[in-house]
């Protein structure tokens, strides 16, 4: 958006901006957004944090926005089945159905939680939470490497927060409709800085 106005800033001084204002923003777009869909992506991407690996777990709906993500050091049942409980509790819905890949403790805490949440477990068909990973390893590549864990986590939150407000719905087939999105979320994004300013 700097650029387009012909502002070149440095990395280094959006990092410093996030820093200070992206909680704020994330947390005044988060309270604008509609409600989620009832098709939940479940999936986890490793993350390499000054040589310790960690796991992002992330879950995504069918319209493509990021519900919530959380950073782990595990990847076990344990660490799937807090990403749920706390989908569940944020989210105030229940899914109709979720979907994972194939890895074992994805599934587990479904079954631990004796929930009638229809659980489908295919590598082809969680493309889109697969996807949804790649818009954040071309940001983390620009950010030049993370030194903590709890400074990515937050940059996660705000960055998908932001990124749900522009991203288009799947739903959107027509340029009329793909304008009139664009407009609103220049509203919700001027909104939510003005109220920081």
């Amino acid at each position: 958006m700097l650029l387009d106005r012909g502002i070149i800033v440095l990395y280094e001084t959006i990092r410093r901006w996030h820093r200070k204002f992206g909680t704020t923003f994330a947390r005044s777009l988060r309270r604008k957004l509609a409600k989620c869909g009832d098709i939940w992506h479940l999936d986890e991407v490793r993350i390499v944090i000054r040589g310790q690996p960690h796991w992002l777990r992330r879950a995504v709906d069918q319209d493509d926005y990021v519900l919530d993500e959380i950073l782990q050091t595990r990847r076990n049942t344990k660490a799937a089945r807090r990403l749920l409980i706390r989908l569940l509790s944020r989210q105030g819905i229940r899914p109709r159905r979720t979907v994972t890949d194939k890895l074992r403790s994805s599934g587990a805490p479904k079954r631990k939680l004796k929930s009638s949440i229809r659980h489908l477990s295919h590598k082809g068909l969680n493309k889109r939470a697969e996807n949804s990973h790649l818009p954040l390893r071309k940001r983390e590549q620009i950010m030049q490497e993370f030194r903590s864990p709890g400074g990515y986590q937050c940059f996660v939150s705000v960055f998908s927060a932001v990124r749900n407000l522009f991203v288009l719905p799947a739903s959107i087939d027509n340029a009329v409709s793909r304008h009139v999105h664009r407009v609103g979320a220049f509203a919700q994004w001027a909104n939510a800085t003005a109220l920081v300013a």
